[in-house]
């Protein structure tokens, strides 16, 4: 990968970091959210035949998890060609 100039690719990595903690955010709070803190208020709400707190800390988030990937993959892909370090 290489950048035209410093000040290119310092913008790249501060887009970049700027998308992975935003991810991670979402990731932690699905996972300690979703699976620990409002568990009892999820468990309220039933989804195909569980509590819905119950199906997020065993299996919701692991589907959140998966849809993040494909999230930062777009999204990195589409940060590569703004800046024109994209794979030909």
């Amino acid at each position: 990968m290489a950048f035209e100039n410093n000040d290119k690719a310092a913008g790249y990595w501060r887009e970049n970091l700027r998308l992975v903690l935003g991810l991670l955010a979402i990731w932690a709070a699905v996972s300690f959210g979703c699976g620990i803190l409002f568990v009892d208020a999820l468990n309220e709400i039933t989804f195909m035949g569980f509590k819905l707190g119950f199906w997020f800390a065993q299996q919701g988030a692991m589907y959140v998890f998966v849809a993040l990937i494909f999230v930062y993959v777009a999204k990195a892909n589409a940060l590569d060609k703004k800046y024109d370090v994209h794979e030909d």
